[in-house]
């Protein structure tokens, strides 16, 4: 599994322009909610597009240990014949979720309100991962954790038999927590009410209605408030999964930064709880044009044309840092090469990801000449305007987006960027390598 065997180092060296049509795989987070609400269903839900990383592909297991028949009909086709709300079996091993902490976080949630127990692990990277964040929550439901110290992996969890439906206010801006939340309320009697200070991606809504659950959001004084009708009948689907903005965001980014580069990005899910880098990679200057622009499964969609831009920092406002959490690393790298500042608030959540984001970049482009500061919950880069020295090895600590971050960055400086190991890259976008090379882009 990624992340387990000898590490994988690769290197980005200066590259022509890219050119070409980057097909990117299907959205990361849609493809663990088709695979988890498909179990929870009943009948057949037929899936295309779906992602084929190793993180998706650990949730279809630990959604068959729990009873429901996955099967894959060809690339990116799969069924799931689903066991209904309530219906999880008791897995007979450890659910071994990889590096997932979209999945196991989401199936947590799912299983905790059935009278079941599972125990669950992952790679070194998920095994550091706080769980409390998702344990508390679900303790209110009646759900009982036994882990390490700090809630971390393994971790057995004990289902409530007769869990009823609470009312949580998140203490941090999580689409993983407020998903958790509503599918374990899914199987709780009376409804279960979720508020969020901020507004966080809002896939888990949007397809639970489209199963045919009771889900209704309105905004309040206390923030959105997330209520979901508890024990529905849930409908089997058919779902188009978009095509992943997160993993956009690299061949958008190198192209940005690669001189004289133009590429085409098709079919790319424009969520406004997903899309903050792209709003904000406009406010810098970067030459996008969305096209063909349309709406697909319940999300908005739009072919992204791509050329290479002066970008100049920006101070990127604190409350859009949920819509793009996980793109701040790319953005870090990008930032280095704009004209002036590029500073980055309201983002201490990087600091609980596959590790500390705000660490990992502010080291790995200290290493290649950039200047930055940091904070808990800031980062300032300064950008050294298209004269990025590079020459630096950037420790990656198992995270796939920081991986793919320093092999772009490496693209447009002068000398290469080394990352000290790709192995996490298969756990979320394992066609990176031939995509960006596909384009032009020297990684090896």
């Amino acid at each position: 599994m990624a992340g387990h065997g000898a590490p994988i180092p690769m290197t980005g060296k200066s590259s022509g322009p890219l050119s070409g049509t980057a097909h990117i795989p299907g959205d990361k987070s849609v493809s663990h909610r088709s695979l988890i609400l498909g179990a929870l269903a009943v009948g057949e839900t037929k899936i295309t597009g779906l992602l084929e990383g190793q993180d998706v592909l650990d949730t279809g297991k630990a959604m068959a240990s729990f009873g429901a028949t996955v099967t894959r009909h060809g690339e990116g086709a799969w069924s799931v014949h689903g066991v209904g709300v309530g219906g999880f079996a008791e897995p007979e091993d450890v659910i071994d979720c990889g590096n997932a902490g979209t999945g196991v976080r989401l199936i947590m949630g799912a299983m905790s309100t059935c009278p079941i127990t599972a125990t669950f692990t992952g790679d070194a990277s998920l095994r550091s991962r706080p769980m409390g964040r998702i344990t508390d929550p679900l303790l209110k439901f009646g759900a009982t954790p036994h882990g390490r110290a700090k809630g971390l992996l393994p971790l057995t969890m004990v289902g409530a038999a007769d869990a009823m439906g609470v009312r949580y206010t998140s203490p941090h801006p999580s689409a993983q927590i407020k998903s958790a939340v509503l599918l374990a309320g899914l199987n709780a009697r009376g409804e279960t009410v979720l508020i969020e200070k901020e507004k966080t991606r809002d896939h888990s809504e949007r397809m639970l209605r489209g199963f045919g659950a009771n889900v209704e959001t309105v905004e309040t004084s206390a923030g959105f408030e997330i209520t979901v009708q508890g024990q529905p009948e849930l409908q089997a689907q058919t779902i188009a999964v978009p095509r992943d903005p997160s993993s956009a965001a690299f061949p958008v980014c190198a192209a940005l930064i690669v001189e004289g580069s133009e590429i085409l990005v098709p079919n790319i899910g424009l969520n406004p709880t997903r899309a903050g880098l792209f709003t904000t990679l406009v406010e810098m200057g970067a030459d996008i044009t969305f096209e063909n622009e349309r709406e697909e499964g319940g999300e908005p969609v739009a072919d992204l044309r791509v050329k290479a831009s002066n970008l100049v920092g920006v101070e990127v406002p604190p409350e859009r840092a949920p819509s793009m959490i996980d793109e701040y690393p790319i953005l870090s790298a990008v930032a280095s090469f704009a004209k002036g500042k590029t500073i980055m608030r309201g983002v201490k959540e990087l600091r609980v990801k596959e590790c500390d984001r705000i660490d990992a970049m502010a080291r790995g482009l200290e290493a290649n000449g950039v200047t930055i500061e940091e904070g808990e919950d800031y980062l300032i880069v300064y950008g050294q305007d298209g004269e990025v020295e590079g020459g630096g090895t950037c420790a990656t600590h198992l995270d796939h987006r920081i991986a793919m971050s320093f092999l772009c960055m490496g693209l447009a400086t002068k000398k290469p960027v080394s990352v000290d190991d790709t192995g996490a890259i298969a756990t979320s976008f394992p066609i990176f390598t031939p995509l960006m090379t596909g384009l032009g882009a020297d990684i090896a």
